[in-house]
């Protein structure tokens, strides 16, 4: 089953670059964030025509918004508001063989790292240490977290580990931060698995780099993570850089993993 996870930017303007991608690829499943568009209004009838006809979506006027997309039957749904916030950043379901799969939208953190001076950090530290909790307090045995988590943890994430030390994505809490989220649970970032960590990697670039590729600054912010039981099953791993040189592409581009599920 390859599992891919991908933040589109919305889901309305990009809905040719998700064909696109599914030609190229054949995902079974596909984890959209920051979808734009609410619930009742995601073009739910034209991702069916692409082969798509069982989803998951949690959405909200004009920003954030989840969804997961499958060719196979999911199994029960979830969806939770952290950070007391109704903001659209979660939703989950079943895979068939009993896996739950969690696609998550974790905040950016606007621009200061500062928690006292910036909200927007302080809600991303706080979202954080509450996925830590959860993860902590309910695991499981077969578990896939996804999606666009807005860290890059390693100095091979980035494309400077020095200039981007106090740069909101890559500053030691918000790292630390991430780190004990991945402690929680044993978690494996299932695509450094197969790409090793010494290796520069990277899942988005900023519209800034309006030449591509450009300067190649970029940073891996999109992750897929699974729970220890799983590694064995673990077949494959791709980020499909090419498509950040697609038209009117999003900032990110789809990270895919083959799993024996």
């Amino acid at each position: 089953m390859k599992i891919a996870t991908w933040n589109i930017n919305s889901i309305r303007i990009r809905l040719d670059l998700i064909k696109r991608f599914i030609d190229a690829v054949a995902p079974d499943v596909i984890c959209l964030q920051e979808i734009k568009v609410e619930t009742d209004s995601f073009p739910a009838d034209a991702v069916r025509a692409l082969g798509y006809p069982h989803q998951m979506i949690r959405g909200m006027k004009g920003y954030n918004g989840v969804a997961i997309l499958s060719r196979a039957p999911l199994g029960e749904g979830d969806s939770r508001d952290w950070c007391a916030r109704a903001d659209a950043r979660h939703v989950a379901a079943l895979l068939p063989g009993g896996v739950e799969l969690h696609n998550f939208y974790v905040p950016a953190g606007g621009d200061v790292p500062d928690r006292e001076k910036n909200d927007k950090f302080a809600h991303k530290l706080d979202f954080l240490a509450e996925m830590t909790d959860w993860s902590g307090k309910t695991p499981a045995a077969r578990r896939i977290l996804v999606g666009d988590l807005n860290i890059a943890p390693l100095e091979t994430d980035v494309w400077s580990h020095r200039q981007l030390l106090r740069v909101v994505s890559h500053t030691p809490i918000e790292v630390e931060g991430l780190d004990r989220l991945m402690a929680s649970t044993g978690w494996v970032d299932a695509v450094r698995h197969f790409i090793p960590p010494e290796e520069n990697l990277y899942t988005w670039w900023s519209y800034r780099n309006r030449a591509w590729p450009g300067s190649d600054k970029g940073r891996r912010l999109d992750h897929v993570w699974i729970t220890p039981q799983l590694r064995p099953k673990l077949k494959g791993a791709v980020v499909v850089r090419d498509a950040r040189g697609w038209p009117n592409p999003s900032d990110h581009v789809p990270v895919v993993v083959d799993l024996d599920i």
